[in-house]
């Protein structure tokens, strides 16, 4: 399946750029605590939508949209429940496949939101928790554009799980206590248990092709933090990133509660397009 991976477009693979979020902030986080004061983003640029196909009117582009995104709920519902019959990772193939058509779709995307995008990596990672590729894809899918990084990391937990008997199995496993080590610092806050992931990654590297130069780094992003666990800076310019890139209005207000919790102040501008400023921190 390594291969399926390497045949996306540009769209599926800015999946996997979203997912090197994480690896800008932690890189940046110095230069971000000495600063003081750091400027939101503004959701004004490049959220407005896309116009519906040309010789369809909105009206029946949104209810088309509306109506696919029901049948597909229930054809996901489905497969939760389906026997496999021994076929768990043709099911799971299948389902991913599914879901990059669903998360392509821009037009429809911009009617109905994200919002079956645990749906999916529900059924992925029931089905085939071992497949350690899928676990970038998830993160940015249901915590960056669902705004629910609590239910990304219950499904990267099942990774954890079940790679944990032979983590050498699948010589990028590691990514899985990566990405949730990411999400837990970048979204949760939860510094604890982002330290963990970190040094659980770094075990689990070891031993690969990546191992002597991705090894020492994630040691040294665990005791930075343990010196450091401000992640106030990083955690705003996460749930900007949020706020900035969903046109779903539960995401937005999710990411906007989550920005004025961490002190952020609320700017407008003439056309009513808020955008967020953190304060030096004192």
């Amino acid at each position: 399946m390594e291969a399926k991976i390497e045949q996306f477009s540009r769209k599926w693979l800015s999946l996997l750029l979203n997912g090197v979020i994480g690896l800008a902030a932690l890189a940046g986080v110095v230069a971000m605590q000495s600063s003081g004061q750091l400027g939101g983003m503004s959701p004004a640029v490049g959220l407005q939508g896309a116009k519906p196909p040309s010789g369809i009117s909105a009206a029946s582009f949104k209810q088309a949209a509306q109506q696919e995104a029901q049948q597909e709920a229930l054809r996901l519902k489905m497969l939760k429940t389906i026997p496999s019959f021994g076929f768990d990772n043709l099911i799971a193939d299948w389902t991913f496949l599914k879901f990059l058509q669903y998360f392509g779709d821009d037009e429809a995307r911009d009617v109905t939101g994200y919002n079956l995008s645990q749906d999916y990596f529900d059924i992925v990672t029931q089905r085939d928790p071992r497949w350690a590729d899928i676990y970038l894809f998830l993160s940015t899918a249901i915590s960056f554009y669902q705004g629910k990084p609590e239910t990304a990391v219950n499904f990267i937990e099942r990774g954890t799980r079940a790679l944990a008997l032979s983590p050498q199995l699948h010589s990028q496993s590691w990514i899985v206590w990566r990405t949730k080590g990411i999400d837990e610092l970048l979204l949760l806050g939860d510094i604890r248990e982002s330290i963990r992931s970190h040094e659980m990654a770094a075990d689990w590297v070891e031993g690969t092709p990546e191992g002597p130069q991705l090894a020492p780094r994630f040691r040294a992003t665990a005791e930075f933090l343990r010196r450091d666990p401000d992640s106030v800076p990083v955690r705003f310019t996460a749930w900007s990133t949020v706020y900035a890139q969903t046109n779903d209005k539960l995401v937005r207000q999710r990411a906007r509660q989550a920005l004025v919790k961490l002190g952020a102040q609320v700017q407008k501008d003439k056309d009513g397009n808020e955008s967020f400023i953190l304060p030096p921190r004192k």
